[in-house]
């Protein structure tokens, strides 16, 4: 049975849209934002040659570079000043996140309140400067030496010079990035990092599929193996939309109060508890905390070091390249240790069974306090390991398969459910904002119809 919200977003019109002027310019502002953060892709480093850049990035297509440059939406490959993107200050959350959860300083920070949250946003933003000028001057280290045996320098003048701009410009341009989040979250609809992120990996959809197509066209690609992977996105898109709206509703019930009429009711609700409450943040905290080191050490391998210090490297790159067993067992245990942490930062069982208390509600079998919360613990706890076997299912199995198939797919698991993701909660923003739209349009119509005065 459909929930109210539910039945009055469905019949949600065009009409209605036209009407929310304030929705209208959300919209307009993502946009805009997202158009902004496409044409900075375009925009190279001081000192990069972008053909060569674009020549040499070719060499290395399957790895590590080639996964990442899909999460930049090709920034990488024409080496921007967001080349970077993102994943910087997704990197800091997670070392403050986790430093809330277990530093006694910052779990009091925590426990503050809006100023605490404030300060500890500030502390995300400085370790965000600190990780992108460490990581921006490894890699202007190896710009510096790729190529140079083959021949095709991608640095135009080697030197500290270009160091300190290659590294300025990419902290910049992280910044700005991190900056337009903020903003798209305050002042646009949904999770702006999450936007930015989804707007890169949908830009490579239209060249994918032109390679694809291209590919059947020459003869390269058998069309049943086309066939087959577009049935396959198909499925998984469904199989995800169907997860990520499964829910446990644990039944909630309060005393018995009189009403106006002076019989005894008792009131009843459910509490609903999603299978995947961490939703698209564990794939994404796992491949920025995996990604960053790797896309360092592979340009850091390419400059010739003396001693051997290259080839250990690259030998340690090759490891760990995109694909790999050791790539996958790693990624697949970052995508499970994340689920179960973030679902303990989203849902406090301690707290939401403190104010079931406070208000008189119980679980029905289950007695108030320390008990409902250990009821809380576990059924959560059952509910994340299925959400964590979803999650790494989506993310790993297609990444195998097309691993091991030697297709030159473009679309991942993790890049697909990152796009569906994204996607649900966008649009659950926009009912969003439209139901409190026509709340509002009904609040005003009462108080004009209730605001006469009486004629005498």
């Amino acid at each position: 049975m459909a929930s109210a919200a539910e039945q009055l977003a469905s019949n949600i019109n065009l009409a209605n849209f036209g009407k929310a002027t304030e929705l209208k310019k959300r919209i307009w502002f993502t946009l805009g934002a997202l158009i902004l953060f496409r044409l900075l892709s375009h925009v190279p480093m001081p000192g990069i040659d972008p053909r060569a850049m674009a020549e040499l990035f070719n060499t290395q297509r399957g790895g590590v570079l080639d996964f990442f440059n899909t999460f930049s939406g090709g920034s990488l490959e024409r080496m921007s000043i967001i080349a970077l993107g993102v994943m910087p200050y997704i990197t800091a959350s997670i070392v403050v996140q986790l430093g809330a959860t277990m530093y006694g300083p910052m779990m009091a920070l925590k426990k503050e309140g809006e100023g605490g949250r404030k300060k500890l946003n500030q502390y995300t933003r400085y370790l965000t400067v600190v990780l992108t000028t460490v990581q921006g001057y490894f890699i202007a280290v190896g710009l510096e030496g790729l190529g140079a045996n083959q021949g095709i320098p991608a640095v135009v003048e080697p030197g500290l010079l270009f160091r300190a701009a290659a590294t300025i410009s990419l902290v910049g341009g992280t910044l700005f990035l991190m900056w337009i989040g903020e903003q798209i979250t305050s002042r646009g609809i949904g999770n702006g990092v999450s936007l930015i992120i989804m707007a890169g990996i949908v830009a490579s959809l239209p060249r994918g599929l032109a390679q694809m197509l291209e590919g059947g066209r020459s003869g390269t690609m058998d069309p049943l193996v086309i066939m087959l992977i577009i049935g396959m996105a198909v499925g998984l898109i469904l199989f995800i939309c169907f997860m990520e709206r499964a829910q446990r509703r644990v039944l909630i019930q309060y005393p018995k109060r009189q009403t106006a009429r002076g019989m005894m009711a008792q009131e009843r609700s459910h509490l609903p508890i999603k299978i995947n409450t961490a939703g698209v943040i564990p794939p994404i905290f796992a491949s920025s905390l995996l990604l960053m080191p790797l896309t360092v050490i592979q340009m850091a391998g390419a400059t010739p070091g003396a001693e051997g210090g290259s080839e250990w490297l690259i030998t340690l790159s090759t490891y760990l390249q995109h694909g790999s067993p050791i790539f996958m067992t790693l990624y697949g245990l970052g995508i499970i240790f994340f689920c179960f942490f973030y679902t303990s930062v989203q849902f406090n069982s301690e707290e939401t069974a403190e104010n079931l208390k406070k208000h008189g509600g119980f679980v029905p079998g289950v007695r108030p306090g320390k008990a409902t919360e250990g009821y809380f613990d576990h059924l959560l706890t059952r509910l994340t390991v299925i959400g964590a076997a979803y999650l790494t299912l989506i993310c790993l199995v297609p990444e195998i398969l097309f691993t091991q198939a030697g297709i030159p797919f473009y679309l991942g698991g993790t890049s697909l459910l990152i796009v569906v993701n994204v996607t649900m909660d966008t649009v659950s923003q926009i009912q969003g904002h439209l139901i409190a739209h026509q709340y509002g349009d009904l609040i005003k119509k009462s108080k004009l119809k209730g605001g006469k005065p009486a004629r005498r």
